[in-house]
């Protein structure tokens, strides 16, 4: 008998060998296999149907995407596409004719606005090679002081008078300009095109000026001396934008005088 055989305990229970016996039941594999199995298979599956739904939220409508319907195609009766070619034929034929006609108006077109073009270069041309602004001789111009240095309205009057201008009044400026103008001068004169030339030619002979226009009779225009003026231009300087302001298609621009106000 084992010692591990209790002393009273014999038979069927006897104990052999050096070994306790086995206390447990014996594992069955095939159940654990099983059941790892159907646990893969289930996160595979739910995986799956997660993707699934992704997808279907975020891509775009198939038959927007294809920018065509998916469904299977009709096909065309042997008839229906008979009278198809025929029809596209005639079609065919008659765009190729409006085609020509077109290409011929297109083709006038063309040649009236290539002489059309030709004509306004050459009115242009003229303008501007014809514009006429007034003589120095036309311009009536009064010499106003809006500063407080003496002499400056008087020595300034006999100077335009020299370079061909006519004199008007000589004296100070009114209160609204008296020691206000910070400018070289200020041009005024009333509304209208030839006003505006006569301003012009007045601007030529000094720089840093400024144009209006106020509700008045007669041609006559105003030159208000500021603090800023301090001679006029020089006589060939002012010749100079005289022709330049003589050759400018675009009448009411002067290169020395700020864009009018009223």
């Amino acid at each position: 008998m084992s010692m591990l055989t209790p002393p009273d305990l014999g038979g069927k229970y006897r104990i052999k060998g050096d070994r306790y016996p086995r206390m447990r039941r014996p594992r069955r594999r095939g159940r654990l296999i099983a059941a790892t199995f159907a646990s893969v298979l289930a996160v595979a599956v739910l995986g799956w149907g997660t993707l699934q739904l992704v997808h279907i939220f975020s891509d775009p409508d198939p038959v927007e995407a294809a920018g065509h319907p998916t469904g299977p195609a009709k096909c065309a009766s042997p008839a229906a596409s008979g009278n198809a070619a025929a029809t596209g034929g005639k079609n065919a034929a008659l765009g190729n004719r409006k085609t020509d006609t077109d290409g011929g108006k297109a083709e006038a077109g063309e040649a009236e606005g290539g002489k059309a073009e030709k004509d306004g270069k050459r009115t242009a041309a003229q303008n501007a090679a014809g514009r006429e602004l007034p003589r120095p001789g036309d311009i009536t111009v009064n010499v106003l002081n809006a500063t407080s240095r003496n002499g400056l309205a008087k020595d300034t009057a006999d100077e335009l008078k020299k370079r061909g201008f006519k004199i008007g009044k000589i004296g100070n400026a009114s209160a609204e300009f008296d020691e206000k103008v910070e400018k070289a001068g200020i041009l005024i004169g009333a509304p209208g095109s030839s006003t505006s030339d006569r301003l012009q030619v007045l601007g030529t002979q000094l720089e840093n000026t400024e144009t209006r226009y106020d509700e008045r009779d007669g041609k006559d225009v105003d030159l208000i001396l500021g603090k800023g003026f301090e001679h006029l231009a020089k006589k060939k300087a002012a010749t100079a934008a005289l022709a330049e302001l003589a050759g400018s298609p675009h009448p009411g621009k002067s290169s020395s005088a700020s864009p009018a106000t009223c």
